[in-house]
């Protein structure tokens, strides 16, 4: 067997063994994650009239969520980098879990306030110190496939939790408490005991891996290190340096669109499906359609991104089919076309996970990736979360229309795709350039 074989054989055998112990159980937790951020959505089926919340209370309550998010995401991220991704990881899951069973205790306005800022606080750093726990594991020829294979929790979480937190929502009255007080609890303590066997189960880096062999060990050590050598088009430096990077507000800008149309949805859109007169279960049901869709093309346009190398169109096209799914809402008015366009909207959000994570991993140098993958996120959550779930709200008690409601985040759409296309223009001048100045 020739030495190309041989290294071929000692790649896949050692990335498939690295792929099946860390991203099935990552997803898990991200699908926890997911289910606790956005059980909010089912649990306003009751909640909001028991609290007496208006839609504009409630769309702030669930933005201060992604402004918390905002706030702690790059402290969080260097915390993972300096403790270690197996420690970091389960402190955010424990605390979050703890947080989110305590949603079950809120009394009004004031105190759902508190808590989902808390919650928000608790899970901050999560998703962006996965991203970055995967570029130390995953050579960049990996990542599209892997970044989406993990977020299909994201899909899955709502795909999954809608029918689990519409049966909760059937256990009103069990020991004196409502439906969503048992939703709020039962959710929330499988985080706790998830985010304990974090210790157990994590490895911070491949070289303390000793499920590996010690061929396999030296091989994906050697491999990342290589990589890491390589250029990028964004240099070391500060955090406030990173937040005023063009480069890195544009990519904020550009995540912020899926980040918006995934939260607005997540939040808003069983109460949207109950204006067509659908029951708490029908609504759980129907509610999971559009996520089941998503999560197996989110994985397929993973792996055709990773399959072709391709990054920039792969990630246009999705921004493009959240743009059109959109404006479509404001032509239709029954159950069965708003569903399919609901779906259009969330295949879009998710497919482009994979392929812009890749980019913009590709695009900020190593030395700066904890800091820069967070601000990224952080920032897109907060235009996307904190500002379009609350513009969302408002537009709705305004008009009464979910569809006019959609349209700040179809114009964000827009614009998310223009920044992209500028921003790897820029990359690909900057490579040329670099490539020229390298035959001089």
């Amino acid at each position: 067997m020739s030495d190309i074989d041989t290294t071929s054989r000692l790649e896949a055998e050692t990335m498939r063994k690295v792929t099946w112990r860390i991203i099935p159980f990552l997803t898990v937790c991200y699908l926890l994650a997911l289910i606790d951020r956005g059980n909010i959505g089912m649990a306003a089926l009751q909640m909001n009239d028991d609290l007496g919340l208006t839609k504009k209370v409630f769309g702030f309550a669930g933005s201060l969520f992604f402004i918390a998010y905002f706030l702690f995401e790059v402290p969080s991220n260097l915390a993972l980098q300096k403790f270690g991704a197996r420690k970091w990881i389960a402190r955010i899951m424990i605390t979050w879990g703890l947080v989110s069973t305590g949603m079950a205790f809120v009394q009004g306005e004031n105190s759902l306030f508190v808590m989902r800022f808390l919650l928000g606080a608790a899970e901050a750093g999560f998703f962006p110190g996965v991203v970055l726990y995967m570029t130390y594991w995953f050579p960049a020829a990996y990542r599209a496939r892997m970044v989406a294979m993990f977020m299909v929790a994201v899909p899955m979480g709502s795909f999954i939790g809608s029918p689990i937190s519409g049966l909760l929502l059937q256990a009103d009255g069990l020991l004196g408490m409502r439906g969503w007080h048992w939703l709020f609890i039962l959710e929330g303590l499988p985080t706790v005991l998830l985010g304990i066997a974090c210790l157990f189960f994590l490895t911070d880096r491949p070289e303390q891996a000793t499920w590996l062999s010690a061929e396999q060990r030296s091989w994906l050590t050697a491999r990342l290190d290589r990589e890491r050598l390589d250029k990028k088009a964004v240099e070391h430096t500060s955090i406030w340096k990173l937040f005023r990077s063009k480069e890195v507000l544009g990519m904020a800008l550009v995540c912020s669109a899926p980040s918006a149309s995934g939260t607005v949805l997540g939040i808003w859109q069983p109460q949207l499906l109950k204006s067509f007169g659908l029951s708490v279960m029908q609504i759980g049901l129907v509610n999971s359609v559009p996520y089941v869709i998503a999560a197996v093309l989110m994985v397929l346009w993973g792996r055709h991104s990773d399959k072709t190398g391709e990054r920039r169109w792969h990630t246009a096209i999705s921004l493009t089919l959240i743009a059109a799914g959109m404006l479509g809402t404001l032509a239709v008015g029954s159950l069965a076309p708003t569903v399919f366009l609901l779906s259009c909207i969330l295949v879009g959000a998710y497919s482009f996970k994979g392929p812009f994570w890749a980019l913009s991993s590709s695009w900020i140098a190593p030395s700066s990736a904890a800091a820069g993958l967070a601000a990224i996120n952080a920032a897109s959550n907060l235009i996307g979360g904190g500002l379009m779930v609350n513009a969302y709200g408002w537009i709705k008690d305004a008009t009464g229309s979910y569809a006019l409601a959609l349209m700040p985040v179809a114009g964000l759409t827009v614009a998310s795709i223009v920044m992209l296309l500028v921003l790897s223009s820029n990359a690909s001048q900057a490579a040329r350039k670099a490539a020229l100045k390298a035959t001089v």
